[in-house]
């Protein structure tokens, strides 16, 4: 019963630790595939892909909406 103890006591530490570091590193930054092109002066901080379309999420709050096959700007979407 001792042993069972001490190794899940050393499990829970293992894991919190691991959780600390991981939280405390900073983000990767976001590489945009090479078609992308994003107006001037925007900053990608998302990006996600749809069935026709991916979408790109810049640090002004604005959602823009590309076409996958041709590359051009769909939509934009301001977040207030």
């Amino acid at each position: 019963m001792t042993v069972l103890t001490v190794i899940m006591i050393g499990g829970v530490v293992t894991v919190v630790s691991l959780l600390v570091i991981r939280l405390n590193e900073a983000p990767a930054s976001l590489t945009l595939p090479d078609r992308v092109t994003l107006p001037d002066g925007a900053t990608a901080t998302a990006f996600t892909v749809g069935s026709d379309w991916f979408g790109v999420v810049t640090e002004d709050d604005e959602i823009l909406i590309y076409d996958q096959v041709t590359g051009t700007l769909r939509q934009t979407i301001v977040l207030e």
